[in-house]
């Protein structure tokens, strides 16, 4: 009879670390909504009104339940839209506590949270998010108000981002770096043509096909020449630096896809935008939303942009992949 060893891995799965935010900390939505309108005082109260007419509610990693929760989450499936919470009491909302502008966006990537800077009083939270790379992502929790005693780490989600720009503008095209070490030549070189070969696509096996690369235009001993790198066709991501605002980044990407919606009647450009693009890793695509004008005009497919943005995470329990079987 044959013995046979059996192996499971057990990962132990906790709450993620949460870091209070106090309300004096909190900056509060008045410059998200100053994006949208010069009258705050009078649009957004108008606004919060109308959207009650269509108004979802949304399903984050469960259904909402007032049996076991005190606040209630309102939204839209429109892409461009409010998001209310309202306090509840015996099962009926009771007062209002908060809203914003939200994103719905299709894009996202895999991510575990390593901790939450909420602030229970108002229902806002920025999750702090590491990709598979090790990148840092912050952003603000859509779904926090449904979402927040679901959390579990070192455990992956999926999660879609979006962001509101405050603006939006093409990158300069007149900074560029010099490349003359051979190595970082050949590595470039080789990137730039592998991926053209694969229509613009990152193959798996990248890194194989670089070892094995040679140049179509020179001779394999000849050195090969400098390489001149515009900064304005590079991907960057830049969370801010203020405690309680890291969700306020600076970002730079290459535009894959624009489309157009509207806000309570006003005309909201979407760009879907590149701003993480590395070898190994998934890219970070964001929808990014701004009210159309000559510049967002101007923008077209395949451009270099650069922006200031308010970027926004969900996690749906709808498109979470199943977790596999520890074995």
């Amino acid at each position: 009879m044959s013995n046979h060893t059996f192996r499971y891995q057990y990962t132990h799965e906790t709450a993620p670390i949460k870091v209070d935010l106090p309300c004096d900390k909190n900056a509060g939505h008045g410059d998200h909504w100053a994006i949208l309108t010069d009258n705050i005082s009078h649009d957004v109260p108008n606004w919060l009104q109308q959207m009650l007419e269509t108004a979802t509610l949304p399903q984050g990693l469960s259904a909402q339940n007032s049996s076991s929760n005190n606040k209630l989450l309102l939204g839209s499936n429109d892409p461009c839209h409010i998001k209310q919470i309202l306090s509840i009491k015996d099962g009926k909302p009771e007062a209002f506590i908060n809203a914003f502008p939200a994103i719905n966006s299709p894009y996202g990537v895999s991510c575990q949270i390593e901790r939450v800077i909420r602030c229970d009083t108002t229902g806002d939270a920025i999750l702090c998010l590491k990709t598979a790379d090790g990148s840092l992502i912050y952003a603000f929790d859509q779904l926090y108000a449904v979402n927040r005693h679901h959390y579990r780490t070192p455990k992956k989600y999926f999660v879609n981002f979006g962001a509101w720009a405050y603006q939006i503008t093409p990158s300069r095209q007149d900074e560029s770096i010099l490349v003359e070490d051979e190595q970082a030549i050949r590595h470039h070189r080789a990137f730039h043509d592998i991926v053209a070969d694969h229509q613009g696509k990152i193959p798996d096996n990248i890194d194989e096909l670089i070892r094995n690369w040679q140049p179509k235009d020179a001779k394999a001993d000849e050195p090969l020449q400098p390489v001149e790198i515009n900064l304005g066709h590079m991907c960057a991501y830049l969370y801010g630096e203020t405690f309680g605002q890291e969700d306020e980044a600076w970002c730079q990407g290459q535009v894959l896809g624009k489309s157009s919606t509207t806000f309570f009647g006003k005309s909201i450009t979407l760009f879907d935008v590149v701003i993480l693009r590395e070898p190994d890793a998934d890219p970070f695509v964001v929808r990014i939303a701004t009210p159309s004008c000559a510049t967002t005009d101007s923008i077209q497919v395949h451009d270099y942009i650069q922006a200031n943005i308010w970027l926004q995470a969900a996690i749906y329990g709808e498109n979470q992949n199943p977790s596999p079987a520890n074995t």
